[in-house]
């Protein structure tokens, strides 16, 4: 996936009231009942039917390193669809997400500003409007550059410009280098 997806994400994944399964045969057991059957987690999950059913039953209960990690992301992506859409509805609206990053940022100005990139590490609430975006573009499953522009063009309205109070000639925020990113609700 990507960082800014993956970040997204795990923001979602704290609003769950119940862990998601843990151990390879609820998370194959979880799997089936979601897919309808045996054969589709199959196909999903590149492995062959038969190995499917053997999760099923608990024959098979430690799984390769690279299909865990496929079933747990598989699992988690469709665990508690209504909360995860209550959660991002919540913050589209009226809670907003909260961004916290350590990243090299910059901006284009006018001629006689200081423009140099610089790494900054900021904590900020992006407005419901921005979170309703990048939760929008993610459901349509818009590249992490695109991800990435949006998250630029809210850090350029809320830290750059605060709001319009400051900065209204910046051109254009460069948001790269991310060393550490994490969404919350």
């Amino acid at each position: 996936m990507s960082l800014i997806g993956d970040g997204l994400d795990k923001a979602v994944q704290q609003a769950f009231t119940r862990p998601a399964p843990k151990h390879a045969g609820p998370q194959m057991r979880y799997l089936v009942k979601q897919l309808g059957g045996t054969k589709a987690v199959a196909q999903m999950l590149r492995i062959s039917q038969r190995t499917v059913e053997r999760y099923v039953k608990d024959q098979i209960k430690k799984p390769r390193p690279d299909l865990a990690a496929r079933m747990e992301r598989e699992v988690k992506r469709r665990w508690q669809p209504q909360i995860r859409a209550k959660a991002k509805a919540k913050a589209a609206s009226t809670g907003g997400i909260i961004i916290d990053t350590r990243a090299r940022l910059g901006y284009a100005a006018p001629i006689g500003s200081t423009d140099q990139d610089r790494i900054r590490h900021l904590t900020i609430a992006l407005p419901p409007l921005y979170a309703a975006r990048l939760f929008d573009a993610q459901d349509a499953g818009a590249s992490d550059a695109h991800l990435q522009q949006i998250a630029a063009e809210a850090l350029k309205e809320v830290y750059f410009q605060d709001g319009g109070r400051r900065a209204g000639s910046l051109e254009e925020v460069r948001f790269t280098d991310i060393e550490h990113l994490e969404f919350d609700l």
